[in-house]
């Protein structure tokens, strides 16, 4: 495969009009379960919260550019990767400098104190790089169990240093530098210690997770940088500066991911975690030190006739879980799935019940591959042609409800399938440098504002950065109620099933580079991911316009749609159909850029790119 060159050509200026709507604020940590009928409460309630709250809509138009771009979920992030790449930065430079920006602009969904997936194409080869946190040597599954056996709820799992997990950001970005990175490893720094030093204006977004939160003010280091002396958030548009995070980050940007895993920084960290008052936890410096990023195979689809999509393979279940929702559903024009512009009932009738069959598969065999043994010793079998044909052939006319997982090999196992619970957090930025390289990186600290403790790394200065509440993502419940043990049950040293989907999409015909993208929202990111895919292949809509489409799912139990975004009739029609429908805030983040020609092999090489944010969040696409 050849590498992508472009010709030089100023950034088209499309910027996007923002609509002001109402702040719509939400309980991040405790969100309660609308009402539903007694008969479906039980499944209502296995409805994953999601996991961050609305924060108005912004009209996003899309942006046009010819050389090189970066999409990310804040626009002073956005303008450091672009920074990078205008300086002749690699997109994976640019990608290390756009999340370190996300530390200090979007702190509620992603940092240096969590971890990510992050997926590379090079020209040549895709190359995925797991960089997910891993349980504490000390740790074992019963973790979250309280003393009669039974699982904590979500709020006493993941309030405190219980629930996080070695941060393994750093040590991947480093180690993905090494083999992909032009310009020095410090360069990629400064343009978020200049921002910490500088300030910038507390968001919208920002605020309203704030308001949210009745955890995180207690923190002693979140409380004095987030709060005034009243208790209450900052307001909106306050200049924020964050000297530890500075220090912390020339730290870093001098001695390299060490100096984070280990020494002063390393030990806060380790203080703040065992030593919190109401919920300690386990990790410790030990487990800094030892920690290791991993390369792992990536996962190459053929799907249709003309694309194929490379995703992150477990402990991610983002791409298999993707792949078999897609690889259940027959291929429909834009003319037979929609209906004035948005899906039908009898589509989505049809989605949901795809979605319940691989969210089954899902929660019976995906975790960490160094722990569990994939069905018919490869995870692939779950894309086996004959077994989604055999899968498919159980989406009827009218819902079949709950679905039971499948058999995808001669084996069965002895796990018990995992029991519904929250999955949190989460950012996501796509790259594409001048040369044709791409990155696409979804990184998460996991609950919004992850565990509530923010480490000033040992500097004593104001600010810092969250950390991750990653171990909330292993099966609170390690075992049914006959002691079989729960695949993603919580194991030392083991990394927790995540639904993170860095996806990259190529021409099957010539093997362009299509399209990096991905999204942020828990365990609905699969359907976000899902969504956009379909809307650009099947449905002819760029990754604006798919991004912008109304969101829906469902995870074993209820049909989800994006409250207010559908007419009345789809629910009703659903019921109709025997679907238990529900209509929520379905927040997504996504994030993308693709090749402007996409459906056009051999032909205007160097035509350029579409850069996308989703309009449910602050996101921008800067580049040239």
């Amino acid at each position: 495969m050849s590498l992508f060159a472009a010709a030089a050509a100023p950034l088209k200026p499309l910027r996007p009009a923002l609509l002001a709507l109402p702040l719509i604020l939400q309980l991040t940590a405790c969100n309660t379960q609308p009402s539903v009928p007694d008969s479906a409460a039980a499944r209502a309630a296995a409805v994953p919260v999601q996991p961050e709250g609305p924060s108005g809509w912004n009209q996003k138009p899309g942006w046009t550019v010819q050389r090189f771009a970066v999409a990310a979920a804040h626009p002073l992030a956005a303008e450091a990767g672009y920074e990078i790449l205008k300086a002749g930065g690699s997109a994976l430079d640019a990608a290390i400098a756009t999340q370190l920006a996300l530390t200090l602009v979007e702190p509620q969904s992603s940092g240096i104190g969590g971890g990510a997936f992050l997926m590379h194409w090079d020209g040549q080869k895709v190359q995925a790089l797991d960089g997910r946190e891993t349980a504490p040597a000390a740790a074992d599954e019963k973790l979250f169990l309280l003393p009669d056996g039974k699982p904590m709820n979500y709020l006493q799992s993941v309030v405190g240093g219980r629930s996080v997990g070695t941060p393994g950001l750093l040590p991947m970005l480093e180690q993905a530098h090494r083999q992909h990175g032009v310009l020095p490893w410090a360069r990629l720094f400064e343009p978020t210690i200049r921002l910490c030093e500088q300030g910038f204006e507390l968001s919208p977004r920002m605020h309203a997770m704030l308001m949210g939160d009745s955890h995180l003010a207690r923190d002693p280091v979140a409380g004095k940088y987030f709060f005034g002396a009243d208790g209450q958030p900052l307001p909106i548009g306050t200049k924020l500066r964050n000297p530890a995070l500075a220090q912390v980050l020339r730290q870093i940007a001098a001695g390299g991911a060490k100096a984070f895993m280990r020494g002063p920084v390393a030990a806060d960290i380790v203080r703040r975690v065992r030593g919190h008052a109401g919920n300690p936890g386990l990790l410790s410096e030990a487990d800094m030190a030892a920690y290791r990023p991993k390369a792992r195979e990536a996962i190459c689809t053929d799907w249709r006739e003309t694309w194929r999509i490379c995703g992150f393979p477990p402990p991610s279940s983002g791409h298999l879980t993707v792949m078999q929702i897609l690889g259940m559903l027959p291929q429909q024009d834009r003319g037979q799935a929609l209906a004035a512009g948005i899906p039908s009932t009898a589509w989505l009738n049809r989605y949901a019940q795809a979605a319940n069959l691989a969210y089954a598969d899902r929660a019976q065999y995906i975790a960490d591959p160094d722990f569990v043994a994939a069905p018919a010793g490869d995870w692939r079998s779950l894309l086996a042609s004959d077994y989604l044909r055999e899968r498919a052939g159980l989406i009827g006319e009218r819902s079949s409800g709950p679905a039971k997982a499948g058999q995808p090999g001669p084996l069965r196992v002895s796990y018990a399938p995992q029991g519904a619970q929250p999955e949190y957090g989460t950012s996501h930025l796509s790259v594409v440098d001048a040369q044709g390289r791409a990155v696409s990186l979804t990184t998460t600290i996991e609950s919004v504002f992850g565990a509530r403790i923010m480490s000033d790394g040992g500097t004593g200065l104001a600010g810092g950065f969250m950390l991750n509440n990653q171990l909330t993502d292993f099966a609170l419940n390690p075992r049914d109620a006959a002691g079989r043990p729960v695949a993603n049950r919580l194991e030392p040293g083991k990394r927790p099933r995540s639904s993170m989907s860095p996806t990259l999409v190529f021409d099957r015909r010539d093997g362009r580079l299509l399209m990096t993208l991905g999204a942020p929202g828990g365990s609905a990111i699969i359907h976000f991911v899902a969504k956009s895919l379909i809307a650009s292949h099947d449905w002819g809509m760029d990754l604006q316009q798919a991004f912008s489409l109304p969101n829906f799912g469902a995870f074993n139990g209820p049909t989800l749609l994006e409250k207010d975004l559908f007419p009345a009739s789809t629910a009703a029609g659903l019921r109709a159909l025997g679907h238990e429908v529900l209509e929520r805030d379905l927040t997504s983040g996504l994030h993308g850029i693709q090749r402007s020609d996409l459906g056009a092999p051999g032909q205007k090489k160097n035509s350029g790119w579409l850069g996308a944010a989703d309009p449910r969040r602050e996101g921008a696409v800067r580049g040239e």
